[in-house]
């Protein structure tokens, strides 16, 4: 509140620059080191959403990020609070995601005794972030608190941490609000357009590959126009299926793992790639085996929002500087040639995308992931959010979903387990009127599983499907491939996790058959309760693919 002289206390500065932001949702787990934070929300229209662990609340904050492309925001407590943070961090570091952790730290006074659960957040968080700080004068938090913010979302976004002492929180300071941040836009050149508009004419064999973030629906829109115009192929990259539609006539694929080996053929095969938004990492490159390092065999046109970035990895014969968003933007003043060499080899590509992902392969068991996911497509509506995290089960999710609508997929590019329970429910957070759906596998879930009872408290009805094979499933098929019948460490014994869903207060069902799953799903949806479906799955069933015991002979037999 403000006192007589209009001061605030520096923890009321700060959940007032919070609102100035944009700040609508905060995600956390309380501690008394941020106490005075905490009291400061209680009068402000920003929705707290109180997690179990401090991993859910930073995933909570990084799939807000995500969707929103504005920063998440996430309170921690000191030491263990704050590492237990780390993986939202390092996931919203490698999917570039902005995001802003703050988190309690001890009074200035006790600095450097090693003081109950101190750290030097600068140190600690310093190779992960983009930019770690402590705020000891108060009079300083609205000018750091906007620097957070552009610094989150600019340039290729990513993390931020601010260590608030808790002394510091407390003082009373008269001081005025920052203005709003309105994210930088780096805009392409019309030297550059010029120059891709020429590349792009003396093509044979072009494909454009999407990625990263910075995107809009706008943004979305405008590629899916220029890629009609120019009747271009276009792929996907690592968990960003939802950047085109699959049903676009151009779309080609998702270039992750596992991908159709048409397209891998027909990235390795064009003459110009037109690579936007993306960094063309080890998943989507394949190992780094697509693109020649660093001189590329085919003619590379790198569009990237961080400077630093481009020719980092990758020497490109045209780099730009610019964010998708802009960049999409300025694509409407190309002019497709006259001819179009590859007209006919686009929809080639997109009916080979139909054949790897319109029905499911057979696989060992009575349960076939793949088939639910196919079936899913007439059940889920165009805007629903699909979520997942690490593991074996997620090359089924990625290869069957089609993910129809810009934003529908949240999944972590830095292959974090634990990601999907936590990201569902803070999307559902976020906007409870759209459908969530969740899929973890069984190591997977119980890394977060415990913010299933989030979900309840805050009545956010997200469905979840644990598939459980009983198994690090992943970790078996490379012990398998690289050590064959040598099984240490990877098998799991589960619990029943429809009756640990009703423990907490939500709807549990277990599926042992494919056509369970159906009525299974349409009971969870019509209970209007967080829902847990427990798949049992022959472990047997290792990729859409390949068998356990397949890959287990072929690696036996030196393939």
């Amino acid at each position: 509140m403000h006192g007589n002289d209009g001061s605030r206390t520096a923890a009321e500065v700060l959940i007032d620059q919070l609102v100035v932001h944009g700040t609508r949702h905060v995600f956390c787990v309380p501690g008394e080191s941020y106490i005075a934070a905490l009291d400061a929300l209680h009068d402000r229209d920003i929705a707290v959403t109180v997690c179990r662990h401090e991993s859910g609340a930073a995933i909570m904050a990084e799939a807000c990020g995500k969707a929103t492309g504005r920063p998440g925001i996430c309170f921690v407590t000191r030491g263990p609070g704050a590492t237990n943070a780390a993986a939202g961090l390092h996931i919203a570091r490698q999917d570039s995601t902005p995001l802003i952790l703050f988190v309690g730290q001890i009074a200035r006074e006790m600095r450097e005794r090693e003081a109950f659960q101190e750290l030097d957040y600068r140190a600690v968080f310093g190779s992960i972030v983009k930019w770690a700080t402590e705020i000891d004068d108060p009079t300083r938090v609205p000018e750091l608190i906007s620097r957070a913010f552009y610094t989150a979302t600019s340039g290729r976004p990513g993390p931020v941490v601010i260590a608030l002492p808790e002394d510091m929180l407390v003082e009373r300071v008269a001081v005025a609000d920052a203005p709003a941040c309105a994210p930088v836009e780096t805009w392409p050149g019309a030297a550059d357009m010029s120059r891709l508009q020429k590349l792009l004419w003396a093509a044979q064999r072009p494909i454009m590959l999407l990625g990263g973030s910075r995107w809009s629906q706008a943004a979305y829109a405008a590629v899916a126009r220029f890629a009609d115009r120019f009747a271009l192929p276009v792929a996907t990259t690592f968990r960003r299926a939802h950047l085109f539609s699959p049903m676009h006539p151009c779309y080609a694929g998702d270039l992750g793992i596992g991908p159709n080996p048409k397209l891998l053929a027909r990235v390795k095969g064009a003459d110009l790639i037109l690579l936007v938004g993306g960094r063309l990492g080890e998943q989507p490159s394949q190992g780094y085996t697509l693109l020649g390092i660093p001189g590329p065999r085919q003619t590379l046109v790198h569009v990237f929002p961080g400077v630093e970035e481009l020719g980092r990895v990758y020497h490109p014969h045209l780099a730009i500087n610019a964010s998708p968003t802009a960049f999409a933007a300025a694509l409407e003043g190309l002019q497709p040639p006259t001819v179009l060499p590859w007209r006919a080899d686009t929809p080639v590509a997109h009916a080979d995308f139909f054949a790897w992902t319109d029905e499911a392969t057979t696989v060992p068991g009575a349960v076939n992931l793949g088939e639910i996911i196919v079936g899913l497509r007439e059940k889920l509506p165009p805007d629903a959010v699909v979520c997942n995290g690490a593991g074996n089960f997620s090359v089924w999710v990625h290869r069957y979903t089609r993910y129809r609508n810009f934003g529908t997929q949240l999944a972590p590019i830095a292959g974090s387990m634990g990601y999907g329970v936590p990201a569902a429910i803070g999307i559902k957070r976020l906007a409870p009127e759209r459908p969530v759906i969740a899929f973890a596998g069984d190591g997977d879930f119980l890394m977060t599983g415990q913010e299933f009872a989030t979900a309840v408290q805050y009545d956010l009805p997200v469905i979840i499907v644990v598939v459980d094979n009983g198994m690090y499933g992943t970790i078996r098929m490379h012990q398998e491939r690289h050590y064959p019948g040598r099984v240490i460490g990877t098998d799991l014994k589960n619990p029943d996790f429809a009756a640990y869903a009703r423990a907490f207060g939500g709807y549990g069902a277990i599926v042992e058959k494919t056509a369970d799953f159906f009525p299974a799903f349409a009971a969870a949806q019509k209970s209007g309760k967080p829902a847990i479906l427990h798949l049992k799955v022959d472990r047997e069933a290792l990729t859409p693919t390949m068998s356990l015991t397949a890959t287990r002979e072929k690696a036996q037999a030196g393939g």
